[in-house]
């Protein structure tokens, strides 16, 4: 059987996780979500934040129950049902799959604001290349680059944040202690529920780091630990920044909302420090995009081994490098996508993936360690039925919150994937394939 070499401890694991998540994403995002809810972005992030880490407690659970890559599609298999996993991994595909895309789009953007003489093509393919031959590599390089990568769109963001604080020091009109960006009278709850669901896809990196299960030492100690980690660093940075950014610029209004952060530091800093942003953002994308398409070649690699994919296609690693070339390539295909689709349709659509697999993580947790129990104890309501069952409604709550267009996306390619599991199945008379993924 193929094998993954183990090389990340949990600081590797932890960087790997908040490098997809990308935390500079929540200016990149801002005008986005400022519009949608009207100014109370802090707010939409705190609510995503409490959603989030309700689902990232049972995919730690779950990581330590079966420590082997895979992912949603490999605990809800295990824990519930083969033809449910399936599905479950088909709607993770749409997540993982298309995350690289979006995350090349955003960048691509920001750069195209930047310089408008080059075509945004230019941009979204020099990404897809560079990002590809990293991760063919191996995972140990991709490492090290996420490690300077890090430090880079770090600096910068606490930079924009010290000088928004600024900002509004320096204006007495501007209170710095003000609940208006995380409530408002006048804000309708949907909108913040909408603004929460997009948010959430600035969390997308808590659960990528189980797909790296087989590449970590003590992966029954360290995924756990990493992803309640993640989570809880990744959300203290969103809604502080989101914080200070709103105070910074109260309301949501911009010249263009896609460039709503070039905007904003060009009045907290100036000229000079645009660029400077812009050097972070572009980073910060690089690296996120270096880590989900690592995270979805390695989906891709579990699924294919199992022979759920053709195995001579994605359960294959190459003979050198010991990554999962076919998979990588696959996922910068698919990301050539980013060259028609906007920025706002494609993030609604990949959280629909997103949600449905959180909600099923949670869902599992309560069948393996509650309902398969003969005689739970009491403890057992609290830790594998409510609170696995609070994070299924909230996940489910946020996924009828995408715009209609996302719904139908999502739904579409839920339904091909029905289709596609009748004819793996014999029209659902037997299971689709399933391979043993006991450590060897």
């Amino acid at each position: 059987m193929s094998t993954l070499k183990r090389s990340l401890t949990l600081s590797s694991v932890v960087l790997f996780g908040l490098a997809y998540m990308t935390p500079i994403i929540v200016l990149g995002t801002f005008g986005i979500m400022a519009d949608t809810t009207h100014g109370t972005v802090a707010g939409a992030y705190a609510l995503a934040l409490l959603a989030m880490l309700l689902t990232a407690r049972s995919y730690g659970v779950m990581a330590a129950e079966f420590p082997v890559a895979g992912s949603a599609y490999t605990y809800v298999r295990k824990a519930i049902n083969p033809k449910v996993g399936f599905l479950v991994g088909w709607a993770v595909l749409l997540d993982y799959l298309f995350l690289p895309m979006v995350i090349w789009l955003f960048g691509a953007v920001y750069l195209k604001g930047a310089f408008p003489q080059v075509h945004m093509a230019v941009w979204i393919l020099g990404f897809i290349v560079v990002t590809s031959a990293i991760n063919i590599v191996g995972i140990k390089m991709a490492n090290t680059i996420n490690y300077i990568m890090m430090l880079i769109q770090i600096l910068v963001l606490v930079a924009f944040v010290v000088l928004a604080v600024h900002y509004v020091l320096g204006d007495p009109g501007k209170p710095l202690f003000d609940l208006a960006p995380f409530y408002s009278a006048g804000v309708p709850h949907g909108l913040l529920l909408s603004g929460a669901a997009i948010a959430c896809y600035s969390f997308l990196g808590f659960d990528a780091v189980t797909t790296l299960t087989e590449e970590t030492v003590n992966p029954r100690k360290v995924i756990p630990r990493a992803i309640m980690l993640i989570t809880l660093l990744g959300g203290g940075i969103f809604v502080v920044t989101a914080y200070a950014v709103q105070l910074a610029h109260p309301g949501y209004h911009f010249v263009s909302t896609d460039n709503a952060a070039s905007e904003i530091a060009r009045n907290i800093g100036g000229d000079i420090f645009v660029s400077i942003f812009l050097i972070g953002l572009v980073i910060g994308q690089f690296a996120s995009g270096l880590s989900a398409q690592a995270s979805a070649s390695r989906l891709l690699f579990a699924m294919g081994r199992d022979g759920v994919l053709p195995t001579s296609v994605f359960g294959q690693l190459h003979a050198r490098f010991k990554t999962p070339v076919q998979s990588i390539v696959l996922c910068g295909v698919v990301a050539l996508l980013a060259l028609f689709m906007d920025v706002t349709t494609s993030v609604s659509f990949i959280n629909f993936g997103a949600f449905l697999a959180f909600a099923s993580v949670n869902l599992a947790v309560i069948v393996r360690f509650y309902l398969g129990k003969n005689k739970p104890a009491p403890r057992d309501f609290v830790l594998y039925l409510l609170l696995p069952a609070l994070g299924a409604v909230a996940d489910l709550w946020l996924l009828v919150s995408l715009d209609a267009k996302a719904l139908t996306l999502g739904l579409v390619w839920l339904a091909a994937g029905t289709v596609y599991l009748g004819y793996l199945t014999g029209g659902f008379r037997q299971n689709p394939p399933e391979m043993d993924f006991s450590e060897t």
